[in-house]
């Protein structure tokens, strides 16, 4: 069980990511994003070592706000290899020095997302200790999804990451209602739209090859 500290964050999660959006393919902006935290959810490791939050940027910095999907890991130590995935590092008011991870490169969330898909994590709040979100919802119908090294791209549209069997999880990083669509299975969540209503969306989906 993740425990949610209250405390401080130097830079914050949005200082990193207003940073790092603009390197990805599939960001839309022009300049400078101007980003509020519009909803998401947590996984917990079972090992107690790894943060993993799944977090709903708005960025209203263009003609009309656009949502993005920000899939991140905490960490206490660099992780291996992946300096290519790092988004930036943090000083946390209670746990010191932290690693903040693109969450489509790191093993631990990839786990953990898949078994959420088959039912074998629980979804969190975001922000509240041993709370579940139960506006994540899920579905898989299939073999058991298989965990290990996966190839990971990124294009206009969002991230895949190809799995040891084939089967491509597509990780929507602009999330739209229809996503979820002909496809194998999917994990869905809510977030504040700008018009504040609440939305509901696919975060990512699965589709077997």
């Amino acid at each position: 069980m993740a425990i949610i500290h209250h405390t401080t964050l130097k830079p914050t999660k949005l200082d990193l990511l207003t940073t790092w959006l603009p390197t990805r393919p599939w960001y839309t902006g022009t300049g400078t994003p101007e980003l509020t935290k519009a909803g998401g959810f947590r996984l917990d490791d079972p090992e107690g070592e790894v943060g993993i939050e799944f977090m709903v940027a708005v960025d209203s910095s263009g003609p009309e706000p656009v949502a993005y999907l920000a899939p991140l890991t905490y960490r206490a130590a660099p992780l291996p290899g992946a300096d290519h995935a790092l988004v930036g590092t943090m000083e946390h008011g209670v746990l010191g020095p932290r690693w903040a991870y693109d969450g489509a490169h790191d093993p631990v969330l990839r786990t953990e997302l898949l078994a959420l898909f088959e039912g074998r994590a629980q979804a969190q709040a975001q922000s509240l200790t041993d709370t579940p979100d139960h506006e994540v919802t899920h579905s898989y119908t299939g073999p058991a999804l298989p965990t290990g090294p996966a190839e990971v791209t990124e294009d206009q549209d969002g991230t895949e990451v190809a799995l040891p069997d084939g089967t491509v999880l597509r990780l929507h990083r602009r999330p739209r209602p229809t996503a979820s669509e002909g496809t194998a299975g999917h994990v869905s969540g809510a977030w504040n739209a700008p018009d504040g209503t609440r939305a509901r969306t696919a975060f990512a989906t699965l589709r077997a090859l």
